[in-house]
């Protein structure tokens, strides 16, 4: 949540992004913290994400015309 003013992405209100703030991680109101494996695991299917929304948007630059 940027500035963590309880507003969420563009001033949408809470539960509204991607789910990759401090709350969904276990800082939050509710915590739960997680084991360095849990959090690991986390962590890396997060970048497979990531990476996978990378590769759609190049892709769909060079459709349009833009640069990879």
């Amino acid at each position: 949540m940027p500035r963590f003013d309880g507003t969420g992405p563009l001033g949408a209100g809470p539960l509204t992004g991607r789910g990759l703030g401090p709350c969904v991680r276990g800082r939050g109101y509710g915590r739960r913290f997680y084991s360095r494996k849990e959090e690991s695991e986390m962590l890396k299917e997060e970048a497979d994400m990531l990476q996978e929304e990378l590769e759609a948007i190049k892709e769909r630059l060079a459709e349009i015309g833009g640069k990879k």
